[in-house]
């Protein structure tokens, strides 16, 4: 990346649809790919090998943002308010570490400001926030029928019940961050 202002943010909150989604509609954001992270086994791991929870892996989006129109900041605090921090490898029906709530810091910098944000945001939940503060180690992309998948998909049950919902939450509590 020649832009300096442009920066990566790794992280994950249960299905990649859904964080791929909420954040595909923020302002800054240049890009939203989901994939894979965190996990034990070496190489480039599959969605079914994922799912088996057998691997490690957590579902994640990486996300590429212009830091002068969007903090990293704000996206943590937009990832921490659109998703449930505090159910320990859990989202909704999705159950297994592959949908746990992780944030994967790329540097020193932003590992201090996900520990600002997530103390300011633990008085807003009634339970512990279990959100795991990883370094990113590698990130693998997810294949190419999992990108943009609500946007793809909107029909479908899941995307009706889960995403939508979520992105409703997005835009009453972040409008002014909305493309």
């Amino acid at each position: 990346m020649t832009n300096k202002n442009i920066q990566l943010a790794t992280f994950g909150g249960g299905c990649f649809w859904c964080t791929e989604a909420v954040f595909l509609e923020v302002r800054g954001v240049e890009k939203v790919v989901s994939g894979y992270s965190g996990g034990d086994v070496p190489g480039h791991p599959t969605y079914r090998e994922i799912c088996s929870g057998l691997t490690g892996h957590a579902e994640v989006v990486q996300v590429t943002f212009d830091a002068h129109v969007i903090s990293y900041e704000e996206i943590l605090v937009i990832f921490m308010t659109t998703h449930d921090p505090t159910t320990l490898n859990r989202q909704g029906a999705d159950k297994g570490t592959q949908y746990r709530s992780v944030i994967y810091y790329h540097n020193d910098k932003q590992k201090d400001i996900a520990k600002v944000v997530l103390k300011e945001v633990a008085p807003y939940y009634e339970n512990s926030i279990v959100t795991e503060l990883s370094p990113l180690d590698v990130f693998y992309e997810a294949e190419d029928y999992h990108q943009d998948y609500y946007r793809n998909n909107q029909e479908q049950g899941y995307c009706s019940f889960v995403i939508t919902p979520k992105l409703a939450k997005l835009r009453k509590l972040h409008a002014d961050k909305l493309k």
